[in-house]
This record gives C-alpha cells, structure tokens and sequence, in this order.
C-alpha cells in the first residue's frame, strides 16, 4: 500500500510541475477610469506577457503554475508592479492595474522628474498613513484564517481587542473600535464581523469572503473627504469581478466552517459572484466540554452588468445570521460557571445591499450608489440562567439599526488637476425595547432599603435624516515635487438640536508630500474630522419616555501627522510617522461622569445611556515600518508603533484609556519553496491595556444577583492586563491539476501557547465538586452575598488555535 501511495504522490508531484492557468485583467486610467489601449502586462523577468485591447482587457494563456510578480506598462504612464501573484490551475487569476500618467511625453526634450519612481506615486488624495493588503497577504496570513479583521492587526498603528483574540476589534492609533468606517465597492457597510458589538465594531470572527477581494486600502488619517463618520480610519475594500468566460468556483473547509463560492458569466455583458458559509464552532466546543456554543451563517453577492462602453451598473450584497447560545458543561469548573453566569445568549442578524452606477464623463467619472442596510439584536441574561422568569431578567435587548443610503461624487482630472464633490443623503430607523439592571435592591433585616435599585429601562423609536456634502482639490506642483491636497466637508442631521447648522461640522483637511529625491518623501497633514453619537446614545429615553441625548453634538477629532517614506527599490518600502489627534466633545456618561472611551467594551451594547459631549482626549506617538515585497522567494514585513491614548470624563481629569496599548510589535515573515510548499510566520506583541478593578465591597453585595462584579470607578484603568504575545504559523501545500487545484493548509495560532491576556472575573468561592458556594457560616448563600467568600479569577489561558483544512478550486 505504502509503494502505492509514494508512486501516486510522485506522480502528482509530476502533474503539478506540467500544469499551466491563464492570467487575465483590465488596465485603468487611475484618475479617469478610462480604459488605457495598448498597454503591455508581462511577468517579471520573462517576455511572456499580453498587451490590452480597446476595452483595456488582457489575457495571458498558457502560463506555468506558481508565484510571480506582474508588470504592467504603458506610453505616457508611470510602470506599475502587482507583487506576489499565485496562479493556480483551478481558477483564473484576474489581475488588473489602475496606472498613472507620467510627468514626461514623448515630445518633451526636458527630462523631468520621475514621480514614478518616488515613494508618494500611489495617491493624489491620501499621500500618507496608507496601508495596502492584496487578497493573496490575506489569504496567506498566518493566523488569519481568512478573516480580515485578524490581518490588519498586524499592520503599522493597528491593535487588537485589549484581552487578545477574544474580539475583532480595529483599535487604529488609540481610538475606539466605532471610528472606522467601511467601504465596499463603494457601498458603506457598517457591520463587518459577527456577533457584532452594537455601537461598536468588534466581534469575534469577520464576516467578508476573501475569494471576493481585489485589495483593501487601509488610510489611518489625511482621510478623503467624501468619506463621512470616520474619525480613526477608512477601509476601502475592492471587491474583484467574476470569470467572464467560464463558470468556476471554490470550497473551502476547516475545523471550524465550511464555505463555498461560486462565479461566472450569466451573457457577455454581465457576470456574478456568489458565496455562502456555515460555521461548526458549536461542535467543535461541545466536543471541548466548553459553555458556549457560537454558530454562524453569513453569505455575499456581487453582479457587474456593463451597460455600454462608458457604464457599468453593480449590484452587491452581505448578510449575516449569528446566534450564541450557552449549556452547562460536564466540567464545572470556576472559569465555565463565571461564563454560564455572566454570558449573554445573542441572536443577531444584519444586511446591507445596494446598487452602484459608474458613469465615465470627459477626463473623469461619476459614481452613484443606492444601498440599505439592517442590524437587528437580540440580547438576554437572567440570574443563575433562569430563562424565561423575568423576576430574574438581568439584561434584554431587542433592536433594529435600519439606513437607506444615496451617495454621489463626480471626479475630474484636468490638466494635472484632480478635483471631486459631491454629497450624501441617508435615512435612519432606530428601534430599541432596553432592560439592563445594573444593581438590585438590597435591604437589611427589618426590611429596609440600604442599597436602591439602578435600572436602564426603556423603549424608543426614532426616525431622521443625515445628509453632507463634500469637495476636494489635489495638484503636483514643481515639476511634480510637491502635492497638496485638500478637502472641505460638512454633515447634518434633523434629529439632535444643531444638527442642521453646517458651520458645526465644517471639517477642513489639507495634505502636502514633498519629494525629497526620486527615493524619499516628506508628508505631511492636518485636518478635522466629525462623527455623529451612535444610535444608542440618540434613542435613550428616561423613565417618562422622553429623549435625553437630542443636545448632543457630533464627535470632533483633529489630526496633525508628518512623516518620511524611503523607496530605495520598488518593491522595498521605510516608513516612519509621528502622529498627535486631539478629541472634542467626547460622550461622557452622566451616570458615573466617565468618558465612554475609558468604558471598553463587551458583546452587549454601548450608549443606551444619558450623555452629554463635553469629553476630552488626546492620542499621540509614532509608528515605523519597512515592507519588503516579494524577491525570488521571499517576502517579510516588520512595524513597531508606540501610542498613549488618554481621554478625561466629568472631573477633567485625562486617564489612560481602554485603548492605550502603549507598544505594538509585528513582524511576518514568508517563503516560498519548490513544488508549491510555502510557509509563513507572524509575530504580534502589544502591551498591557488599562482596566479598572473590582469594588470589592459592592461587588460582594451583588454578585448573587447580577453574576458579575461592579468595577471601581475611583480606580478607573489604574491596572494593566499582562502584554499580548502570540507566534503564529501557516504551511500550504498546493496540488495543480488539469483543470482544479487543491490547497492544503495547516495554520496554527499562538503557537508557543504563550498566556492571553483576559480582564480578571469576580466570582465566589464553590465547592470542590463545583455544585454550590462554600459559605463562612455553613449556611446557603445569602442574596447580599455577606457568607461568600469572594475570589478573583485570573484566567490567562493561552489562546492556542490549531486549523487543518484544504481549499479546492475547480
């Protein structure tokens, strides 16, 4: 049998080295969308290659199986190098390139300066704090496991959630999770991970399919100014077109999930894009003895329609169904009951779909989008899990998020000048039916009250416009040495008791990049930039129903970051930025005066509480940075950021807050072997984030009926989690047959099993078989929990994540 297998393996070995796959892709005016004729895209260091038709389309036929890099050129434009490209038999690789003009023509006797070979080559309107990711970085990434979320916590100013690998949070330079903004083709989605934190971001597992992913901007500041409601970041997330010549696919399935995805022409003018995933996580834990049991479905959709020659009309779509659920393990241990006591169950579903037109006009575009988007969630916790007897009922949410969105920007490139406007209009629904009781009543003997009661109750329903406007100018200036930049943008809305007035939020923004030599940049920029409280904090209602947070204001942060990038090679890349913002008119709650910055986060829901925008706060530090693309057959990235994060509540007082990691460190190595082995190793480190501790005396006087302590707001963020550290590792193997490929892949998180950092619990002392509290008298527990004997669990279990699984293309 063993001679067999050897023979069969060799033989494959034999097949994968004989196979070829097609490169195929589009070649694109960067400023104009105009499609650019006559280009040539060839493999590095090969004359093979094929030039671009009247549409700007290439096919490249015929091409060996492996990993390359591609280029492509053109007369009047700057060269430009796709790194890293895979090709398999299975599928075709769709590459396209959106090229530049160049400074020098054929008829100029005036060499000019080569911004082509600068460092600020890649964007007029954001020269500075971007980060790129191509779908090959995130399918390879180890530790990833397709989830891009977990890949951009690598990359430079980026942390994770403060306690590990708990949560996708995006924490870009100190701010909170809520100020990123997403864009899908366009499209803005507002829900991007499951079980999602409502009024935030985060949640445990992304929900976007990688297969569908062209490449993904990153900009951490100098945002462009028709992106509104970002304060932190903007993700543009480009999504690819389906195979317009044939129907092809893929399956993937690992220990957790299984997904597949499907595209293809539907006629010459139209091709889809189709996918749909099921995780088994709740197997997989039952099979763990542990008490949650998280299952998912999410699925996504792109069809691309070319209307005419100048037209293309887009329809897209992705939705999520999460639900988490708890069951008592057959190990009770302390750390499985703390969980049974203090989870929520959550069942959430979310959408967004919409349309986006692209229309070319004389030397430019325009862009329109129409989408709408759902959050709906449901929350519940009771006491000792008693489901069902609202006399126990902790927590309860029942709400809806509902926008319908119209979008439009016009963008021209006219004699060097590339210039854009346009504007927004979006209408909300809130709904929410809140119950969270924070403190039960406690009394003494004879019956009288010594601790009252602290409810959130409330039900609310709200419905207004948000709209804004935009413009932005950029130009290179001195024979294209210096670019400046700039925008002006102003939001509104009918709801909150300002909203209406422009000057409000008037958000000036001007970027400079300055080319030092053909090699080094110096950039530079400042700007403003607004969003409005989340809708939690604008549907709250007190006791007599009526609203409490319409005098809010919008969220105001302003940005200072220069810096220096150096391009010794194209395919080798410094960085180094220095970068100060500065919070205005921060949510602080005015039931204990603390900013909601210094609050974190849980899977609950954050706002739905009175508030008032007089909050302060500042982040600041630097990040450094070296890329190193892939050469023969290696690639590697390291960063390193230093940040201090503090925001100040009722007192004034600035105090570090929930995501002031100080220290992050990655480092991600790859290389490429013969026979399709390839292997990659990430390293992340990120230091201590502040918490605030347990008070002990309120703690012991509740914990019998809430199942969790009360922190000690006189010892806000005073303490600090241990540091973060984890290695991770990747190993795939691809098998190239006639027509499909097989991928097999082995990715390991926390490989050294270093200890994860987790808030400490507060719990009480049980027995040793784990079925009841040991008590100082011997008697049952007390509801003032007076007999407990209190302990604090310290749990920094090591978040260690083995996942073998295989990808086949066909």
């Amino acid at each position: 049998m063993k001679p067999i297998l050897f023979i069969l393996l060799f033989s494959s070995c034999i097949l994968v080295n004989a196979q070829t796959g097609i490169i195929r892709g589009r070649v694109l005016d960067k400023n104009t969308q105009e499609a650019v004729i006559g280009a040539n895209v060839v493999i590095e260091g090969t004359t093979t290659g094929a030039p671009t038709d009247i549409e700007g389309y290439y096919k490249i036929t015929n091409v060996p199986v492996g990993s390359f890099n591609l280029v492509a050129t053109s007369i009047g434009y700057n060269s430009l190098t796709k790194f890293n490209i895979i090709l398999n038999s299975g599928n075709e690789q769709i590459v396209n390139f959106e090229l530049v003009e160049s400074a020098t023509t054929l008829d100029e006797i005036v060499v000019k300066f080569d911004k082509g070979k600068s460092a600020s080559a890649a964007d007029m309107i954001t020269p500075l704090s971007v980060q790129a990711l191509t779908t090959e970085e995130i399918k390879s990434n180890p530790g990833g496991n397709f989830d891009i979320s977990r890949v951009i916590q690598a990359l430079p100013g980026v942390a994770g959630s403060p306690s590990g690998n708990v949560r996708n949070d995006i924490i870009i330079r100190g701010g909170a999770p809520n100020e990123n903004v997403f864009y899908l083709d366009g499209i803005e989605i507002p829900v991007i991970n499951h079980f999602q934190t409502q009024g935030s971001s985060g949640g445990p597992q992304g929900m976007l399919n990688v297969s569908f992913i062209e490449d993904v901007k990153l900009s951490s500041s100098a945002f462009g100014a028709q992106f509104d409601n970002a304060l932190a970041s903007v993700f543009e997330i480009k999504q690819r077109e389906g195979n317009p010549e044939r129907v092809s696919g893929n399956i993937r399935l690992s220990g957790t999930e299984i997904a597949g995805t499907l595209e293809g022409p539907i006629n010459p003018k139209t091709n889809f894009l189709v996918s749909a995933r099921r995780s088994y996580l709740q197997l997989l834990f039952e099979v763990l003895d542990l008490p949650i049991r998280p299952s998912f479905w999410d699925f996504q959709f792109k069809v691309a329609h070319k209307l005419d020659n100048k037209t293309t009309l887009t329809a897209l779509g992705v939705g999520a169904i999460d639900d988490f659920t708890l069951v008592a393990p057959r190990n009770a241990t302390p750390e499985n009951q703390y969980i049974l006591s203090s989870t929520p169950t959550i069942n959430q579903w979310n959408y967004t779909t919409g349309f986006s037109l692209k229309r070319l006009i004389d030397k430019g575009f325009v862009n329109v989008a129409l989408s709408r988007n759902v959050f709906n969630n449901n929350v519940d916790r009771f006491e000792d899990r008693q489901e069902g007897d609202e006399s126990k009922r902790i927590l309860k949410i029942r709400s809806q998020e509902t926008e319908n969105k119209l979008r439009l920007d016009v963008n021209k490139f006219v004699n060097g000048w590339k210039f854009s406007y346009g504007g927004m209009a979006q209408y909300v629904q809130y709904t929410s039916d809140y119950y969270n009781r924070l403190v039960k009543e406690q009394t003494d003997d004879q019956g009288n009250v010594t601790v009252p009661e602290q409810v959130i109750n409330f039900n609310t329903d709200i419905d207004f416009v948000k709209y804004g406007f935009f413009g932005q100018v950029a130009k290179n200036f001195f024979n294209q040495r210096l670019l400046i930049s700039g925008g002006l943008r102003t939001d509104m809305n009918t709801f909150t008791d300002s909203g209406n007035n422009p000057v409000n939020t008037l958000s000036p923004r001007i970027s400079f990049s300055y080319s030092v030599t053909n090699t080094l940049n110096w950039n530079t920029s400042f700007g403003s930039y607004y969003k409005i409280p989340t809708y939690t904090m604008l549907g709250y209602r007190d006791d007599s129903g009526e609203l409490q947070n319409k005098d809010t204001e919008y969220i105001r942060s302003n940005h200072a970051v220069t810096g220096f990038q150096f391009l010794p090679k194209e395919d080798l890349k410094f960085t180094v930025e220095g970068f100060y913002k500065r919070y205005n008119q921060y949510p602080i709650s005015v039931r204990n005066g603390i900013s909601l910055a210094n609050e974190g986060g849980d899977f609950n829901a954050i706002g739905n509480e009175e508030i008032v925008s007089t909050g302060d706060g500042n982040t600041y530090g630097f990040e450094f940075s070296v890329q190193q693309k892939l050469v023969k057959s290696t690639f590697a990235v390291l960063s390193y950021t230093f940040v201090r994060s503090k925001f100040a509540g009722a007192d004034g007082v600035m105090v570090p807050s929930s995501w002031d990691n100080r220290h992050l460190l990655s480092g991600l190595v790859g290389q490429k072997f013969k026979r399709n082995w390839e292997v990659g190793v990430k390293y992340r480190l990120a230091a201590g984030a502040p918490y605030t501790p347990f008070d002990l005396v309120q703690s012991q006087l509740n914990y019998a009926t809430l199942g969790t302590g009360i922190l000690d707001f006189t010892r806000l963020n005073t303490e600090r989690l241990i540091s973060f550290n984890q290695l991770d590792l990747r190993v795939d193997k691809k098998y190239n047959f006639k027509k499909t490929t097989l991928d097999l892949y082995i990715d390991i998180q926390n490989l050294f099993r270093f200890p994860s950092p987790d808030l400490p619990e507060y719990t009480f002392t049980r027995n040793a078989e784990n079925t009841d509290f040991v008590t100082t008298d011997g008697q049952p527990l007390k509801q003032d929990g007076s007999n407990a004997i209190p302990l604090i669990l310290q749990d920094q279990s090591p978040f260690f994540v083995p996942t073998i699984g295989f990808i086949f293309e066909f």
